[in-house]
């Protein structure tokens, strides 16, 4: 990996400070970073005007097969972007070896590639969060190195390997397996994109693997749309659910007791029983995360300690 070439497709930058504590530690790890003037983009609460950031993403279908492509940011804007997104190009570009990052909002661009092409792309990091890990006084603290190792794999190797170490507490068989096409990313950009031609098919995604994660979601909003799911027939249609983080929100007094595992153990008992729901994946809005490679054939093991996962593309 050589050059990272940023684009900016969402949100703006919260703060000048960390779009530019990223790109210097990535320039220390002898990286080329190419457009970079794309973090200074601000156009309300978005990194540039619709025409701008629609145009940077379409450039992508021609950028050089080696290069690496890292979204800055998530936040919001690219639902506004996908009717005019030149797919098939983009596509074209990424079979030739082209590799595209990023995760939060990101999930729009990712699964309606997919939809559309059947491309894979990688849910993993960006920028802001990822490269540009500061204290509270602003100093510079290394990106986490589980994060920094599963990125390199996955664009030097196109390989995803893990274990993962935990209580599956929503298993309800002792052991299996099973195959299926990788693919999902944040929960409530998912959901959204049900009922649209951004959404893969049922087709698509039948005995796939579901990922999901989310941030500052209250527990009843992250069943209200895994509700949606399986009523939308998504969930049932799955070999496996993994949850990733669903961090950063605030529960309340007349909550009573109701919590994450309340809403997971509610949809837990509308789901078949074969389908098995783990969770502790390494992946979503935290510094510890995986790479995933959305819409590759993946393999996984699992057990009530934990479970593996496996994939090559």
């Amino acid at each position: 990996m050589k050059q990272i070439h940023l684009i900016a497709p969402s949100g703006a930058s919260l703060d000048t400070r960390s779009p530019e504590v990223g790109i210097s530690w990535l320039k220390q790890q002898g990286i080329e970073v190419l457009n970079a003037d794309c973090v200074t983009r601000v156009e309300q609460r978005f990194a540039g005007t619709d025409a701008q950031r629609l145009a940077e993403i379409n450039q992508l279908a021609k950028l050089l097969p080696q290069v690496v492509v890292v979204a800055m940011r998530g936040g919001y804007g690219l639902h506004r972007l996908l009717p005019d997104i030149d797919w098939a190009s983009i596509a074209k570009a990424v079979h030739n070896g082209l590799q595209i990052c990023g995760h939060s909002d990101f999930t729009a661009f990712e699964l309606g590639l997919l939809a559309k092409t059947g491309a894979i792309t990688l849910a993993g990091p960006m920028l802001n969060f990822d490269f540009a890990c500061q204290g509270e006084q602003g100093e510079g603290i290394t990106p986490n190195a589980f994060m920094w190792q599963h990125f390199q794999e996955a664009v030097t190797e196109r390989s995803l390997q893990c274990k993962i170490t935990a209580t599956q507490r929503y298993l309800q068989q002792a052991e299996g397996q099973c195959s299926g096409m990788l693919w999902g990313g944040n929960l409530t950009v998912l959901s959204g994109l049900v009922g649209t031609p951004y959404l893969p098919s049922h087709e698509q995604t039948k005995g796939g693997i579901l990922f999901l994660e989310d941030v500052n979601e209250h527990p009843y909003r992250i069943e209200r749309m895994l509700m949606q799911l399986l009523d939308a027939g998504v969930l049932a249609s799955q070999s496996a659910i993994l949850f990733g983080g669903f961090s950063a929100y605030r529960l309340y007094d007349n909550d009573r007791g109701y919590n994450l595992d309340s809403a997971i153990e509610t949809i837990r008992k509308r789901l078949p029983s074969h389908i098995p729901m783990l969770t502790n994946l390494p992946f979503g809005h935290q510094a510890e995360k995986l790479t995933l490679p959305v819409g590759a054939q993946a393999h996984m093991e699992y057990r009530t300690t934990g479970f593996s996962i496996h994939s090559s593309w």
